[in-house]
């Protein structure tokens, strides 16, 4: 089997489960600002693929780079890291 490249991975936590395959992943990470030093947030969200809709929201998920699966999916989720908890 032919290794692939380098796929970048993110974690985020899934802010939206309601297409079908399909969750919406909100990934942060903090910037310097910069004038004033400060560290900022900021966030990106990605849509990822999502085969056995197993994700719900709340999670904290692994996303990796894919191929192109619709117009705006370039990214599939590879692990489930924590499950939301239930209230």
């Amino acid at each position: 089997m032919k290794k692939r490249g380098n796929r970048r991975t993110l974690v985020g936590t899934v802010v939206s489960d309601k297409m079908d395959k399909t969750v919406v992943v909100r990934v942060e990470r903090l910037v310097q600002h910069p004038v004033y030093k400060k560290y900022v947030r900021r966030h990106n969200r990605f849509m990822a693929h999502d085969e056995s809709n197993s994700c719900s929201v709340g999670d904290r998920v692994q996303i990796v780079e894919h191929r192109p699966l619709s117009k705006r999916k370039r990214w599939k989720v590879q692990a489930t890291l924590a499950r939301a908890t239930r209230v």
